[in-house]
């Protein structure tokens, strides 16, 4: 997906504390690019980080348009030095130090574990590979994942600024009736309910849970990925074919239960084991630990993005967010709202380049002056 463009491709791979084996690429010139001619200029670095299943599936979220359409290359181009995340369970990163991801063991996991491992782990290395400070861009739960570790005061140290596009915090206002249904049908410890612990969308399991919910009345899944997102606006055919070839990726079914835990509880905090010994012997307190949003440093560069049509980033939830953030540093604090955009336009919307990416590397730009 990336040499057949012309562009530089190297692949590099991550050890997180808890022994996951991240696959994470870097694209470390742009196009016509001629490293052996004098472009060897220091390049700023960018850690692009994918969402998750019907909506963002692993790195190559970031390359499914051509090279003038698609985040990566518009990056690369612009004189950046693109580093493309893949977090654990999506296929380039099933690798782990004991654990095979055929078992439940390797599976035992939510987004906590995004935040308390995966991001440093490939925050450090990209920091030691380049020796500079980091401009973060997420899409959907990479925004919720970086948000979360922005308010525990971690990565704040490496990094330069974040782009947020889709921002997922709070998730109490989503108007898709597939994932309400979803989100409730997610209730206790789903490994028991599915009995299985890898939520895998191309399983027969899964299979027959997406049907169930699409039995119900007014629920239309005749477009599976609008019936999660909303109407996006900007999708091409081609795209949508790219994408349906590559697939939505696996994720843990402890991950979709944390993420309907976020829905129905209308909080952000940590997973809920249900009862309180067990959160008492994971936390040392009845209840999750909350992530306080309002935690996040005034003085952190950052640009949130988010759509009009967008059923998930809904409009209030949003606004939610930047309330927490208004006592954020006017200078630092950049927000774009996009009317027509739903969730999936803002990482393979054929007008994205113009719209929103544009409006990054413009504000990547600022943060180097």
């Amino acid at each position: 997906m990336v040499l057949v463009y012309g562009y530089p491709c190297k692949e590099f791979k991550v050890t997180t504390a808890d022994g996951y084996v991240l696959s994470t690429q870097r694209i470390p010139l742009g196009r016509g690019s001629d490293d052996a001619s004098g472009d060897r200029k220091i390049r700023p670095p960018v850690l692009l980080q994918h969402g998750v299943l019907m909506v963002s599936m692993d790195g190559m979220t970031w390359l499914l348009n051509s090279p003038e359409q698609s985040l990566a290359f518009v990056l690369a181009d612009s004189g950046y030095d693109v580093w493309i995340a893949n977090t654990r369970g999506t296929r380039f990163s099933q690798g782990h130090a004991t654990l095979d991801a055929s078992t439940p063991a390797y599976w035992a996991w939510s987004w906590d574990e995004l935040v308390e491992f995966d991001l440093p782990a490939t925050f450090d290395f990209v920091y030691r590979q380049t020796g500079q400070k980091i401009n973060y861009v997420g899409h959907s739960l990479g925004t919720l994942i970086a948000l979360a570790s922005f308010a525990q005061g971690k990565l704040v140290d490496q990094l330069k600024s974040a782009a947020l596009l889709s921002p997922i915090a709070y998730l109490s206002h989503m108007t898709t009736k597939t994932g309400q249904l979803a989100a409730r049908a997610f209730v206790g410890e789903m490994v028991t309910w599915l009995g299985i612990a890898e939520f895998n969308p191309k399983g027969r399991a899964v299979q027959n849970f997406l049907n169930a919910l699409c039995a119900n009345p007014g629920v239309d899944c005749y477009d599976l990925m609008s019936s999660f997102t909303g109407k996006n606006c900007c999708l091409n055919e081609s795209t949508a074919d790219t994408f349906l070839k590559y697939e939505p990726e696996s994720s843990s079914t402890k991950n979709m239960v944390h993420l309907a835990q976020s829905v129905r509880d209308g909080i952000i905090k940590k997973f809920d084991y249900g009862n309180h010994d067990m959160n008492v012997r994971y936390y040392g307190q009845g209840k999750p630990p909350i992530y306080n949003m309002s935690n996040i440093p005034n003085n952190l560069p950052l640009f949130l993005s988010y759509g009009g049509q967008d059923a998930l980033s809904d409009v209030r939830d949003v606004e939610l967010l930047l309330d927490n953030l208004k006592f954020h540093d006017g200078d630092k604090l950049t927000v774009q709202y996009v009317k027509d955009y739903a969730h999936a336009d803002f990482v393979m919307g054929v007008t994205a380049k113009r719209i929103v990416y544009d409006a990054i590397v413009a504000f990547f730009n600022r943060q180097e002056r």
